[in-house]
């Protein structure tokens, strides 16, 4: 007996069966965890489509919740974008997900200029070969988040100086049409008088004919301000095209005045959505006409005037354009950059007042003027109509070419940085307009 258990202790035939037999359950098991598994994230997978494609629903450009969002005056919670969420993620489940028990948490957010939407989702799928190993479901879940930028609110406030020296022929070959127009002597052209048209009007209202005015517009010989007017409405034509929901520009349009005699900020059209009309009113603007040559020392150009007054005009809270309620505040302002105007203490010219008129000063631009603007979150947007250089007249000569230079760097300094824009006689206003817009509505915005 004792030789026959030595025997079999010692016989290892049929160990595989045994062993198998042994593997059997954790090996169906790893099949079962494979398959089980596999499903699981198959139904993961299209969980997060209708994830991804619910959170970017709840914030597509038409959506309710930008609605809102373009409406809050601050940044906060949107409730109202949690719904069309969960509608657009069940609409996107079939199948077998259609009948999968989903817990959804949905958020929507506003935070400066941006709505962010985040879906996140749970399930537990039901096993089939896991149950073996006591598994009766696998837990699934991810989030998905989307973010839209806020189209940028403006105010845009065009301050168009439509002083005598924008009187001036509107670009080189237009000049020279000018002089010839207003030539005194022979034909050939001997004794070129002024490329200015200047207008003048009687204090009594009757229009000098003969005034270089109606010699421009006798001769189709654009002047500055013209062109400038002309561009004004067409950019009200490229806001509309620009504008990516209703309403998201407004536009009112000053000038200097119509007669040297009310020179003084003068409203040509109120702060409008309506953008047709504005360009209606900026079509009519012309020149501002003056009672005679060299009427009130031709004190009529004073930036430091108009500034202050259409500081005054923007009385809403200047904002960062996050929405309707929260709209930024642009001076949008075309010039030659020269001032003219009587000013007793802190003329920018350092050549001193003109002799014989007490007061009067002629200066680049006090950016003094801008910075308070800018102070009060206003920006400030320039479009410089390059000062024509007039080397053969003595009053150029004496007061304004001692400081040329500096007029374009003075208009600079007072734009808000990256705001400005120089257009010379040689390129075309209207295209500069629509470029310097077009980088304003572009710029990044700081919200913080």
């Amino acid at each position: 007996m004792l030789a026959m258990l030595k025997t079999l202790l010692r016989d290892r035939a049929g160990n595989f069966g045994m062993m198998t037999a042994l593997l059997a359950v954790p090996i169906a098991g790893a099949a079962g965890l494979a398959i089980d598994v596999t499903h699981a994230l198959a139904l993961r997978t299209q969980l997060y489509s209708a994830a991804d494609a619910a959170a970017v629903g709840a914030i597509s450009e038409k959506s309710l919740a930008v609605a809102e969002a373009m409406a809050m005056q601050g940044d906060g919670t949107i409730t109202i974008g949690s719904g069309d969420a969960e509608n657009v993620f069940m609409s996107q489940m079939h199948g077998e997900a259609s009948e999968l028990p989903v817990d959804l948490e949905i958020s929507v957010t506003k935070a400066g200029g941006v709505i962010e939407s985040r879906v996140a989702f749970s399930a537990s799928v039901p096993t089939t070969f896991m149950r073996v190993l006591g598994h009766e479901s696998i837990t699934i879940g991810g989030a998905a988040t989307a973010r839209n930028q806020t189209p940028a609110f403006m105010d845009f406030y065009m301050l168009l100086d439509n002083t005598p020296s924008m009187g001036v022929a509107a670009t080189l070959d237009d000049i020279t049409r000018m002089e010839h127009a207003t030539r005194f002597g022979d034909p050939a052209g001997g004794n070129k008088k002024c490329a200015f048209a200047c207008h003048i009007v009687s204090e009594s209202g009757v229009d000098d004919k003969s005034s270089f005015y109606n010699v421009a517009l006798n001769n189709g010989i654009p002047i500055r301000i013209d062109v400038v007017a002309r561009a004004t409405k067409a950019l009200m034509e490229t806001a509309k095209n620009t504008q990516t929901v209703e309403n998201q520009f407004r536009m009112a349009a000053y000038t200097f005045g119509k007669t040297a005699q009310d020179a003084q900020l003068f409203k040509v059209a109120e702060l409008s959505e309506n953008l047709d009309t504005v360009g209606d009113a900026t079509s009519k603007i012309k020149l501002m006409s003056i009672p005679k040559q060299n009427y009130n020392y031709d004190q009529q150009t004073s930036f430091d005037s108009a500034l202050v007054k259409i500081g005054d005009e923007i009385t809403e809270t200047p904002g960062n354009g996050t929405s309707a309620a929260d709209r930024q505040k642009i001076v949008f302002f075309v010039s030659d950059g020269v001032g003219d105007h009587y000013k007793t203490h802190g003329c920018g010219n350092k050549k001193g007042k003109v002799p014989n008129t007490p007061g009067r000063c002629i200066e680049p631009i006090d950016t003094k003027f801008c910075e308070d603007l800018k102070k009060n979150n206003i920006k400030i947007a320039i479009l410089y109509t390059t000062y024509l250089p007039l080397p053969n007249n003595d009053f150029y000569k004496t007061w304004v070419k001692p400081f040329s230079d500096n007029i374009p760097n003075k208009m600079r300094e007072c734009a808000t940085p990256g705001y400005f824009f120089e257009v010379s006689l040689k390129d075309g206003i209207e295209d500069a307009m629509n470029a310097l817009f077009k980088k304003i509505v572009s710029s990044p915005r700081i919200t913080s």
